[in-house]
C-alpha cells in the first residue's frame, strides 16, 4: 500500500496530496499539479516506515 502525505508547494502554496511507494526514499523530483514547477522532493522513513517528506524549490 502506498503512502499519502500532504505537501505544499514552494512556489504557489497549494497543498497537494503526495502519494509515495513505501519504498521510496531518497530525493526525486516531481512537478506541482497546479503551477507545473518542478520541487526537490526529500523522503526519509522513522523506524516504523512512516515517512518523512519535505519539499524545495528545484
Amino acid at each position: 500500500m502506498d503512502d499519502e502525505v500532504q505537501v505544499q508547494c514552494p512556489y504557489c502554496f497549494q497543498w497537494q496530496l503526495l502519494v509515495v511507494d513505501p519504498q521510496t526514499r531518497g530525493v526525486m523530483i516531481q512537478d506541482c499539479d497546479v503551477c507545473c514547477r518542478p520541487w526537490r522532493v526529500y523522503v526519509e522513513r522513522d523506524a516504523d516506515g512512516r515517512p518523512r517528506v519535505s519539499v524545495e524549490r528545484s
